[in-house]
């Protein structure tokens, strides 16, 4: 079974930044994309940004030269540095994985995996 492991979300003033991390783990043998979703009150969840293993990391138009997505391979962790906050960034951010991992009988199993999510409050 894969688990995703969310954590650094928070309370920030706009224009202010946060760090968020998730962490997988489980019997993964490969790591496809990681990346971050949201949702707000109200709204839809949607793509924030998402890393893709030997490719390039995409973006929401409305968070590009804001957050920068970034993954360390070894630890499995995918992090989201988000910089120049504003209130419509607020909403529950979702860890999302797409991953190969080994099933009980050692054959491969694909996946797509999603983390409990963590709060992001922008407010003055």
């Amino acid at each position: 079974q894969v688990q995703l492991v969310e954590s650094g979300g928070g309370l920030v003033q706009p224009g202010g930044s946060l760090r968020l991390s998730c962490a997988a783990s489980g019997r993964i043998f490969r790591v496809n994309t990681m990346g971050w979703h949201r949702q707000a009150p109200g709204k839809e969840r949607e793509l924030v940004a998402r890393h893709i293993n030997n490719g390039s990391p995409n973006y929401a138009d409305s968070v590009k030269g804001r957050f920068t997505i970034s993954m360390d391979n070894a630890k499995k962790t995918v992090y989201l540095e988000m910089n120049t906050l504003k209130p419509d960034d607020a909403g529950v951010y979702y860890c999302e994985a797409d991953v190969l991992s080994w099933g009980p009988s050692e054959e491969v199993i694909a996946g797509r995996y999603w983390g409990l999510g963590t709060q992001v409050t922008v407010s003055s």
